[in-house]
């Protein structure tokens, strides 16, 4: 530790990365929690269908959007949409991943033993192994504020037209995604943070821009390390994430009050 300073605290690393062809292994196989990108399933495997979306499926913390306060091209990588929230501070419900808290924000829950085909562009897809810290949500591409240690956590949530596999590879810890459902005619936004079970993944397809879209699934996973809140000798999360790491066009949705997040109720662990 220099003097006077705390020890500088871990953002983000890539481990490694692997490039991933979907045109010749398109199904995600969890090999006991391993995830695998196979040209079939593998005998024994028991196939799933990506989870239906349904646009009336309302659960997570409710915040009224009473307007748009900016839309921002960001060059190449994508737009950035400014939300207006209607709260002084905004909740993220806690709760387990299921099938069915996953389905409720256009995401399909994969077990170990399932295997799911990945739709979408066959070139640029890769799976990164990644390290996050407790603290990479603690951070704002959007406030001019560099890479400073912010003390709050705003909303910053995403969909993109590449898809998108978070993986709970961490030997000690779930994995932590936050999640929206915005309905932009009805100005309202459900949040959340799906807490992934170790061994289980979370599979997003591509999510292209819709005009007049009734609703709009986004996610994030700078949080990724939330569950490493409270102790003492864990401060980072280990993940493997299914991705295009560049030439990606982005759809971001923010706000920048602070946000309140929490632990799902003792005893509903599925």
């Amino acid at each position: 530790m220099i003097e006077g300073h705390l020890d500088a605290p871990l953002f983000e690393v890539t481990k490694n990365s692997q490039p991933v062809s979907l045109a010749d292994t398109p199904w995600l196989y969890l090999d006991g929690g391993t995830p695998r990108y196979l040209a079939s399933p593998p005998a024994g495997a028991k196939t799933i269908e990506p989870a239906a979306t349904d646009p009336d499926r309302a659960i997570g913390a409710e915040h009224v959007v009473p307007d748009i306060l900016s839309v921002t091209p960001n060059g190449s990588y994508g737009t950035e949409t400014q939300l207006a929230l209607m709260a002084q501070a905004v909740s993220y419900e806690p709760m387990w991943a299921t099938r069915t808290t996953a389905a409720a924000f256009g995401i399909t829950l994969v077990k170990p033993g399932e295997a799911v085909r990945i739709e979408g562009p066959s070139a640029g897809i890769a799976v990164n192994e990644y390290e996050y810290g407790v603290f990479a949500g603690h951070w704002s591409p959007y406030q001019n504020t560099g890479n400073r240690l912010l003390t709050r956590v705003i909303t910053d949530l995403e969909h993109h037209d590449f898809p998108h596999v978070f993986a709970a590879t961490d030997p000690a810890m779930p994995l932590v995604i936050s999640v929206g459902r915005y309905w932009p005619q009805r100005g309202v936004v459900r949040l959340a943070d799906l807490w992934v079970k170790q061994g289980e993944a979370l599979y997003i397809p591509p999510k292209p821009q819709v005009a007049g879209a009734q609703v709009i699934d986004l996610h994030n996973n700078r949080n990724s390390a939330r569950a490493c809140w409270g102790e003492l000798d864990r401060s980072t999360i280990t993940t493997h994430t299914l991705l295009q790491p560049e030439g990606g066009y982005f759809y971001w949705y923010w706000n920048a009050l602070d946000t309140q997040h929490g632990r799902p109720i003792e005893g509903t662990r599925p």
